[in-house]
């Protein structure tokens, strides 16, 4: 990711002075940078590229799986829209990013700064590159400015109506942490973050009374149809994983 940082900086000098424009021309540009780099190295016999590089820069299928619950790094997680028909709750996620701030919207100087923001999992994913996959949640994030406070007894309070920006949707599955939201007792638009520890769901674990719903195929958008001009996240890459999904009557688990 920096050798592409400085790869657009030298390719637009002028523009690339705007940290606001470079980052979002990053993420414009990445992926095809990388595809053109990774076959241009291969090119050589004595290339380095690991299988996994190569396929990563294959892009994954056009189908992704798409899943109400999914089960990775001790949690168990659902959909929004699974949640709303059980009677618990486990949609809730919190995710720590470095994003670029900046005072007003005339900034020249922003900086760097990691925060922790908090959201709802709406769709699961599941990306197919073929010889392994990755799995990724897309989430409605409360929006920082305003959505989230913390209280005078140290309770982290978001407005889960505050909706942050829609163009950056997607994490890892393998980045998440599990949290619930509780009405403020107090009342009002405001819910209070409650974290938990990880306990199911590791690598190998098996649990036969967890609501399954089957999973379905739908097309992936195209990069394209995805503005991404406002903030710039940077996230790390993903572990193994433990799926269940149902796709006919009975009961069907696989692992990944």
């Amino acid at each position: 990711m920096c050798e592409h940082l400085s790869f657009v900086r030298n390719l637009h000098p002028m523009k690339a002075k705007n940290e606001k424009w470079l980052q979002a021309e990053h993420k414009r540009s990445f992926s095809s940078w990388f595809k053109r780099k990774i076959e241009t190295e291969l090119a050589h016999p004595e290339n380095t590229i690991s299988q996994q590089i190569r396929w990563l820069a294959h892009e994954p299928k056009r189908e992704v799986l798409s899943y109400s619950g999914y089960g990775i790094g001790g949690y168990y997680y659902n959909t929004r829209d699974h949640d709303s028909r059980s009677t618990t709750q486990n949609s809730g996620v919190m995710v720590e990013a470095e994003s670029l701030h900046m005072s007003t919207a005339k900034d020249k100087n922003p900086i760097y700064a990691n925060m922790l923001y908090y959201g709802v999992i709406e769709d699961i994913w599941e990306l197919n590159y073929i010889q392994f996959k990755i799995p990724v949640f897309r989430c409605k994030w409360v929006d920082n400015k305003g959505g989230v406070k913390v209280d005078e007894n140290g309770f982290t309070l978001v407005d889960l109506n505050k909706e942050g920006d829609p163009n950056d949707q997607f994490i890892f599955a393998s980045q998440a942490k599990q949290v619930f939201y509780v009405n403020d007792p107090n009342g009002g638009r405001w819910s209070v973050v409650l974290t938990t520890k990880p306990q199911l769901y590791d690598r190998g674990d098996v649990c036969d009374n967890i609501e399954e719903t089957p999973s379905f195929s739908r097309g992936l958008p195209e990069s394209d149809d995805i503005d991404n001009e406002d903030v710039a996240y940077v996230r790390e890459d993903c572990e193994g994983i433990y799926v269940e999904e149902d796709t006919t009557s009975r009961k069907k688990r696989k692992r990944t």
